[in-house]
């Protein structure tokens, strides 16, 4: 399954990439959140490519998340997906934007897929079978390489959101500087940010503002697997995924 899913993500990000390298339209939702032709041609190739190969198993998608409680209770597993996660960062042209798929079993995310298409760059996870990057994975170049939270300096690093800095985030950075001293900034856009964490390039990803169960799935998925910890900021409890209300609590995301 996890190949099978790995394929479709790149095959959604060279979608993506056809609309990058060239003028595109930009549409806003009802939240004034921005979206673009590459997003609708990901979610629609990404949903096809699921529903084709897993008919059994529902999808939800940010640009088909309005189905109802009443039908998604009964879901012990089912897809979650980004077809185009860092909107923003797709038209500021900076790369930092991926794809995600999640596969969620009784709220708990047990497979993630994270590609950035810009960069070339494959992350993924399977529940107890680790984490991986693969480079160039497009061109099926690189072998997967195991991803390990753990191969770090003394210096604590945290990566931060390139375009959703919150007020209360910077008071929680603040407060963490105090605990541990001066801190090493990183600021990159979409799930990229659960990716450095998993790889070992940062410390901590905190999130004191909103997020959406498919911003988050397959970077936790992928960033457990790698030993990292993600919890919510006020209670420590763990993130459920197919609630009733698909907000995010805070949440923090560390070795």
């Amino acid at each position: 399954m996890l190949d099978k899913v790995k394929e479709i993500a790149v095959l959604a990000g060279k979608q993506i990439m056809t609309v990058y390298k060239k003028d595109f339209q930009i549409d806003y939702k009802d939240d004034e959140s921005p979206l673009t032709t590459a997003d609708h041609l990901s979610h629609e190739l990404i949903q096809n490519e699921l529903n084709k190969r897993w008919p059994h198993i529902p999808v939800l998608s940010e640009e088909g998340s309005a189905i109802p409680i009443q039908e998604r209770a009964s879901w012990e597993l089912f897809w979650l997906i980004d077809p185009l996660d860092g909107t923003k960062e797709f038209i500021k042209r900076n790369d930092e934007f991926t794809v995600n798929i999640a596969l969620i079993r009784n709220g708990k995310p047990v497979l993630g897929v994270i590609y950035a298409p810009a960069l070339d760059l494959l992350y993924f996870g399977k529940e107890k079978d680790g984490a991986y990057k693969q480079s160039a994975a497009s061109k099926c170049i690189s072998d997967p390489v195991r991803l390990y939270a753990d191969r770090l300096g003394s210096q604590k690093k945290v990566v931060v959101s390139r375009s959703h800095m919150s007020k209360d985030t910077r008071a929680y950075l603040k407060e963490l500087e105090k605990k541990e001293g001066d801190l090493q900034f990183i600021s990159i856009g979409s799930s990229l940010k659960f990716c450095l964490v998993a790889e070992g390039s940062a410390h901590y990803y905190p999130r004191l503002a909103p997020t959406m169960e498919w911003d988050t799935g397959a970077g936790q998925c992928i960033a457990e697997e790698a030993g990292c910890l993600v919890f919510q900021y006020q209670t420590s409890a763990p993130l459920i995924y197919n609630k009733e209300v698909l907000t995010n609590p805070w949440f923090i995301c560390s070795i």
